[in-house]
């Protein structure tokens, strides 16, 4: 008999248990209550922009993005958005009631890359549903 995974604190990176994909099929989606991080690309594999708009300038194009509610922040030296995330932190495009992306098949880069990369390399903030 398994001993039970004891639930993570998101803030507390010591409480991180070591990553198994078994785990996301339990968890409730712990990883999209973290900033999420994205580029132009993403943008555009996401469906909120078009590649023909890679030759807006960024800073107007964040603009738009922040006023559609679909960007929380834009770093203007690095050029990299941060999605919009919910009252709870939740990523925007986090299901509520089921705890499952909503654009699973477009998402980002660092969603597809979790947990490789992130606050812990290797390890994920798994909470029990």
């Amino acid at each position: 008999m398994s001993k039970p995974i004891p639930a993570a604190n998101i803030d507390n990176l010591s409480t991180w248990v070591k990553y198994k994909s078994r785990y996301c099929e339990s968890c409730r989606g712990t990883c999209c209550s973290l900033p999420v991080e994205v580029r132009f690309k993403d943008l555009v594999r996401m469906g909120v922009v078009d590649q023909f708009e890679a030759d807006e300038p960024a800073k107007r194009l964040a603009k738009r993005l922040m006023k559609a509610g679909v960007v929380g922040h834009f770093n203007h030296k690095s050029e990299i958005y941060t999605l919009s995330r919910y009252a709870n932190d939740d990523c925007i495009y986090l299901d509520q009631k089921t705890r499952l992306c909503t654009i699973y098949e477009q998402r980002p880069d660092t969603c597809r890359n979790h947990p490789k990369v992130g606050p812990k390399p290797g390890f994920c903030a798994y909470q029990p549903k």
